[in-house]
């Protein structure tokens, strides 16, 4: 090889070490005086996290969102979530929102899924009330009320008492189990207190059948409210009249004529 080569290779090397070192003190100094205003910390689950859960720290970790992405109530520090129950099931890489979340303050899990304004009422169900095993905690159902009038069957009378109302939890357990049917013995609504009444009042006078709806069914129909039949207009009673009497008298040919409590004396004609 000749020197000349050897020269044009140390040449062509030593050019490209320089370009090389120049693009990335550029693109250093490009990172370092532009600031990332644009990206945010945001929790998000790294597991599927069933409802009912409390939130542990192997369950969330921090990624970075540009601002728009991000929802108003998300969180941006595992603290803030550890410990909380999960009110709804979280997939993987879902964000942790507050609407999702609650406070546990003591006691059974169960208690921090009830709303503020809500209850929460156990019913005795069986496989057939319980819709077969597959009533999971999370579900939506509406409650059916039976009524035997008179002690047959023949005159039972169905209605529905409560709509919408949400499954808290099936028999003790409040997580979820996608993939197996379980017959239970009690399920626990989630309702207000005037419903709660309501159930409890039905709950003694016959049978209750729940009813599952689907999840994006969230009207609830519009009571039927009977039609009031016609008035039929009475004409008032046409008194009858008493039929007269007659006493014929021997003095001087006179007549008394007696109607109901009325009497008449009147002079005969021959």
């Amino acid at each position: 090889m000749s020197a000349r080569t050897l020269i044009l290779i140390a040449v062509s090397l030593t050019l490209g070490l320089g370009a090389a070192w120049m693009a990335n003190n550029w693109l250093d100094g490009r990172l370092n005086t532009v600031p990332d205003d644009n990206m945010k910390n945001v929790v998000v689950a790294t597991v599927e996290i069933p409802f009912g859960q409390m939130i542990e720290a192997q369950q969330v970790a921090i990624v970075r969102m540009p601002k728009d992405a991000v929802p108003d109530d998300a969180f941006d520090s595992n603290e803030k979530v550890l410990g909380k129950i999960a009110t709804f099931a979280l997939l993987r890489g879902d964000v942790l929102r507050s609407a999702r979340l609650a406070e546990h303050l003591g006691g059974s899990t169960l208690a921090s899924l009830i709303a503020p304004d809500k209850r929460a009422i156990s019913v005795r169900v069986d496989d057939v009330v319980g819709v077969g095993g597959f009533l999971l905690p999370g579900n939506r159902v509406d409650v059916l009320a039976t009524r035997q009038s008179d002690g047959s069957s023949n005159d039972a009378e169905s209605r529905t008492i409560l709509q919408d109302l949400r499954v808290l939890a099936v028999d003790q357990t409040a997580g979820t189990d996608k993939t197996q049917p379980v017959v239970v013995r009690a399920v626990t609504l989630e309702m207000s207190a005037k419903e709660a009444e309501i159930l409890v009042k039905a709950q003694s006078e016959g049978k209750l059948q729940l009813a599952l709806r689907n999840p994006l069914d969230a009207q609830k129909p519009a009571p039927t409210v009977a039609a009031a039949e016609p008035v039929k207009a009475v004409s008032p009673a046409v008194k009858p009249q008493p039929k007269p009497v007659v006493n014929r008298s021997n003095d001087g040919g006179a007549v008394t004529i007696i109607r109901g409590t009325e009497i008449e004396v009147a002079k005969a004609r021959f």
